[in-house]
C-alpha cells in the first residue's frame, strides 16, 4: 500500500468513525426527546387526576379516594423528578463531570424506588386503620371518580410503555403509574363491593394486596438501579465471557485481563481492559479487532484499551480486585 493510499484510507476510516459517533449522538438525542415528552405528558395527566381524586374524595367522604389521591401526589412528584432527571442528563460533560450527567436518570429511578417503599408503608397503615375504623362512603361518586382514574392511568401507562430494559428512570416512572393503575382497579372493585354487597372491609383488603404487588416491583427497580450506581456488570453480560471472546478476537492477542464493564445510564455501556500482544503483534490491528467485537457482540460503544507489548506492567499488589492473571 502506498503512503498516499494509506493516508487516504486513514482519512476515510476517521470520517466513517466520526459519522458513526454523530449518528449515535443523534439517535440518543431523539430517544431522549421521546422520553421527555412521554414523562411530561404523564406528569400533567397524573397531576390533573390527583386533583380530581382529592376533590372527589373530599366530596364523597371516601378515604379510599383520598388515599389514592395521596398516592398520585407521590407519583406526580416522582414523574416530575424523572423529567428533571432527563433534562439534567442532557447537560454536556464538563471539567468536573467528564462523563456528563446521564447517570442522574439512574439516580432518579433509585429515588423513585425508595419512595415506593414509603408509599407501601402508608397504604398498609391506612388499610389497617380502615379495617378497625370503617367510614361511610358515597360509593356512587367513588365509583365514577375511580373509573376516570383507571382510564387516565391506562392512557399514561400506554404512553410510557416500551422503554428500554435498562432505562431505570423511565422504569421508575412506569412503576409509579402501574401502582396508580392497580390502586384505581382496587378502588373500582371496592366501590362495587360497598355499593352492591355492603362489604366495607373490601377496600382495605384490596389496598393491602396492591401494596404487596408494588413492593415486589419496587424491590426489583431498587436492585437494578443500585447495581448500575455501584458500576456492576450490565445484566446478561459476563466479564469472563468477554475476556475469553476477546482473547480469540485476533491472532496477535496473547492475553486479555483487567476487564471492567459497567454502564452509565440507559444502555450506555463502557469498558476498560488490558490487551497483551505477541512480540510481532500489530497494535492497530489488535485494537480494531477488540473494538469491533465489543461493539458488535456486546453493544459496548466506548472502550478504553491499554496495549501491553509484553507482560502486564501492573503488579498484582497494585491492582487488588482486578482479577490479575
Amino acid at each position: 500500500m502506498t503512503s498516499a493510499h494509506a493516508h487516504s484510507h486513514d482519512r476515510h476510516d476517521h470520517a466513517h468513525h466520526d459519522h458513526d459517533h454523530a449518528h449515535d449522538r443523534n439517535h440518543a438525542a431523539v430517544a431522549g426527546q421521546g422520553r421527555e415528552r412521554k414523562l411530561i405528558f404523564a406528569f400533567v395527566l397524573t397531576t390533573l387526576m390527583m386533583v380530581a381524586e382529592a376533590v372527589g374524595g373530599w366530596w364523597s367522604g371516601s378515604l379510599a379516594l383520598l388515599a389514592d389521591a395521596g398516592h398520585m401526589l407521590v407519583d406526580s412528584l416522582a414523574l416530575l423528578l424523572a423529567v428533571v432527571g432527563v433534562w439534567l442528563a442532557k447537560k454536556p460533560a464538563d471539567a468536573r463531570r467528564t462523563y456528563g450527567y446521564g447517570r442522574l436518570e439512574v439516580l432518579a429511578g433509585f429515588v423513585n424506588a425508595l419512595t415506593q417503599f414509603v408509599l407501601v408503608a402508608f397504604i398498609a397503615y391506612e388499610a389497617i386503620e380502615r379495617l378497625f375504623h370503617p367510614g361511610e362512603i358515597l360509593s356512587g361518586i367513588m365509583l365514577v371518580v375511580a373509573l376516570i382514574g383507571l382510564a387516565v392511568n391506562v392512557i399514561v401507562l400506554r404512553t410510557l410503555h416500551g422503554h428500554a430494559h435498562d432505562d431505570v428512570n423511565l422504569a421508575g416512572a412506569t412503576l409509579h403509574v402501574l401502582g396508580d393503575l392497580l390502586g384505581s382497579v382496587a378502588a373500582v372493585l371496592a366501590a362495587l363491593a360497598v355499593r352492591w354487597l355492603g362489604w366495607n372491609w373490601a377496600d382495605p383488603v384490596l389496598s393491602l394486596l396492591v401494596s404487596l404487588l408494588i413492593l415486589g416491583s419496587a424491590w426489583g427497580l431498587l436492585r437494578r438501579s443500585a447495581h448500575i450506581l455501584l458500576e456492576g456488570v450490565p445484566d446478561g453480560m459476563s466479564t469472563e465471557e468477554i475476556t475469553e471472546v476477546l482473547r480469540g478476537a485476533d491472532v496477535t492477542i496473547r492475553d486479555v485481563h483487567h476487564v471492567h464493564v459497567w454502564q452509565l445510564a440507559s444502555g450506555s455501556r463502557m469498558a476498560t481492559l488490558h490487551a497483551e500482544l505477541s512480540e510481532v503483534g500489530e497494535q492497530a490491528q489488535a485494537l480494531a479487532a477488540i473494538k469491533r467485537v465489543l461493539s458488535e457482540r456486546f453493544g459496548i460503544q466506548h472502550a478504553t484499551v491499554q496495549i501491553d507489548p509484553g507482560p502486564c506492567p501492573d503488579e498484582p499488589a497494585g491492582c487488588a480486585g482486578h482479577g490479575h492473571r
